[in-house]
């Protein structure tokens, strides 16, 4: 059975859950305490794809920031694929994390991404709309709903991604 290695960005806004969906994906954990990623946190998890084929997957957890800055450029270098995620109970993150994947191509090229709308526990207090959701899956964008706290989607989120790197 071959492995290959990839490494995997999470973009997006402080607090959209990139941490707890990295813990969760890895460890299968879930913490309410928030803590502010600072620079940059390194994850790995072995998946199988096949019968004959293992991705090792180096998830590097971005801190959330506004736009990029030099720094955070430099962690993207070298990424197969990274998971744009979203805090649905926010909508500046929606509008944040359009203007991320644009600075995120300009900077690495057209990589394999998903959006993931993350706090699927909480829908009845998103501010995302099924019509502008909608109208970004219609571009051609894969956006999956998921929840760090309850387990849903997440493996699936990851996994699919993994897919779409090799």
């Amino acid at each position: 059975m071959s492995t290959v290695q990839k490494k995997i960005c999470m973009i997006g806004d402080f607090s959209v859950g990139k941490t707890s969906l990295v813990s969760r994906f890895v460890k299968q954990t879930f913490s309410d305490k928030y803590l502010t990623t600072v620079g940059v946190k390194i994850d790995t998890k072995m998946v199988a794809i096949n019968a004959e084929k293992n991705v090792k997957l180096i998830l590097w957890d971005i801190a959330g920031n506004d736009g990029l800055t030099t720094t955070t450029t430099s962690y993207l270098r070298g990424a197969a694929g990274y998971l744009l995620v979203v805090d649905g109970t926010r909508r500046p993150t929606w509008n944040s994390a359009l203007n991320l994947q644009q600075a995120v191509a300009a900077e690495i090229g057209e990589k394999p991404f998903i959006m993931l709308l993350n706090k699927a526990d909480l829908i009845n207090e998103w501010e995302l709309d099924t019509a502008l959701i909608e109208a970004q899956r219609a571009k051609g964008w894969t956006i999956l709903m998921t929840s760090a706290k309850t387990g849903d989607h997440v493996e699936e989120s990851f996994l699919h991604l993994a897919m779409a790197v090799l």
